[in-house]
Parts: C-alpha cells; structure tokens; sequence
C-alpha cells in the first residue's frame, strides 16, 4: 500500500527551526497535513505555520516524555486526522563546535544519555503512540535523522554520534518488527548542515574543508536533506524499509 504524499499526516520532531522546519516546509509545499511539533520554539513553530498555511499547525510536546507524546498524537489526530507519516528530527540540545566537544578524558554516560533520552528514547515513544493507527490503517512512514559521523567521525563528537548510531540499530529492528504492518522504518543521515542554529557555532574552515572533500564540492543544505526524506514517505518508496540513505555530497560513500 502507498500513499501520496498530499494525502499524509506527517508528524516533524523538532521542527520549529533548523533542519525539521526545512523537512516540515518540504512536506507542506507537496500539499501533506503538516504537524510541526516544538519542545521550546513556539514563537518559530507558529511562525512556520502560519507562513507554510492552513494544512499546518504547530504541536508542543517534549519527545522524551511519553505522556506529552500521547497528548500530542492525540491532539494531531483530532486537528488533522490519524497520522501516516513521522519524522524524527528532535535533537537534544547541541552545538557542532569541534574545539568546544566533550573529549574522552572528561566523556561521562550522563553526556551520551541526554543525546539518548531524545534521539532514541523520543523515538520509541512516538513508535509505541502510533503504531496502533498505523496497523489499523496497513501503513506507515517512519522517518529518523541520523548521522554520517558514525561512517567518518571526521569530528570525534562522542556522545551525539554514540546515540544517533544506536538510533540506526533501532531503525533497522523496527523495520523488521513492524514490517508486516505495512509500516517502513527507514533513517536520512546528513554530514555538517550549512546553516542551521546546532552548526552556526561551526568554524568557516570547517565548512570549506567539508566542502573540497565531496564530490559534488559543496555542503549539504536543510532543504536538499529534507527532499531525500520526502523520498522515503512517498510512493517511490514503497518497497524500501530498514536502510540508511547517506545525504552528504558524497562525502561519506555508505
């Protein structure tokens, strides 16, 4: 089963700035019912709505408590209807700083567990929410955000790309599991973004190092990491479940 994308209800994670509003704005254009949900950005998530218009509403929820979670779902289904498709971009707070990173000599499991709670806790909770409608329905889109680092840790930032590379295990198990459901489980994983508010802290050298180092001689934006997601929710791929698309200029081959 497959279902066109201005026919979806599609939940964004994080989406009041940065790389979720990209993702939330790609799906709005495409004509989708967009929920974009916000942990502290209520000013730029309602801001996005209304500029993206009427099939988008923004949705306070902190991913890592379940019972805000449900109250979330719960409130998108009586806006927009059950949702089909989520995308989860929710990123605990971070900045790409190489020289300000927590290195080895001072890393505690507390700096890898708050990345955690949010990247894979957030998303076993949104999975556990919706998983009923989805099976009810015979389809699902899940979407999750991870990272090229775990391929080429070109910057050694321990803690985030520890959680983002448990996220990918977490992918591939959910596809297998919910598969049968009709639902696909499937990860985008970008390099350095140019610009969001988590890379703003990066260096300019930083960026045109990345850039000489890809084929395509350029760092990826929000916008062309966003339309590789809108691949994973449309019909094209229908029949792609449990894989990791690497959006990077071809940086990292996967």
């Amino acid at each position: 089963m497959a279902l066109p994308l201005k026919e979806q209800v599609i939940i964004v994670t994080g989406a009041g700035r940065g790389l979720g509003a990209a993702i939330a704005t790609a799906f709005a254009r495409e004509g989708a019912r967009v929920a974009i949900n916000y942990r502290e950005s209520r000013e730029k998530a309602e801001a996005l709505a209304k500029t993206l218009g009427p099939t988008t509403a923004a949705f306070k929820a902190d991913v890592r408590d379940p019972r805000e979670v449900t109250a979330m779902v719960r409130a998108v289904t009586e806006h927009f209807g059950a949702p089909t498709t989520v995308i989860h971009n929710a990123l605990a707070d971070f900045v790409f700083n190489g020289d300000a990173r927590t290195k080895l000599s001072d890393l505690t499991w507390q700096d890898i567990s708050v990345q955690a709670e949010t990247g894979v806790g957030g998303a076993l909770n949104l999975i556990r929410e919706i998983r009923p409608a989805m099976a009810e329905a015979g389809f699902g889109r899940l979407i999750l955000i991870g990272t090229n680092l775990f391929q080429n840790p070109v910057v050694p930032y321990h803690d985030y790309t520890a959680a983002k590379a448990a996220l990918l295990s977490l992918t591939r198990t959910a596809a297998a599991e919910l598969g049968p459901l009709g639902v696909t489980v499937n990860m985008v994983s970008g390099g350095l973004l140019r610009v969001t508010d988590a890379s703003a802290a990066t260096p300019d050298a930083v960026f045109d190092l990345i850039a000489g180092s890809t084929p395509l001689r350029q760092v990826t934006t929000p916008e062309e990491l966003a339309d590789a997601v809108l691949f994973f929710a449309s019909p094209w791929a229908r029949a792609v479940t449990g894989q990791n698309l690497i959006v990077d200029g071809g940086l990292v081959f996967g």
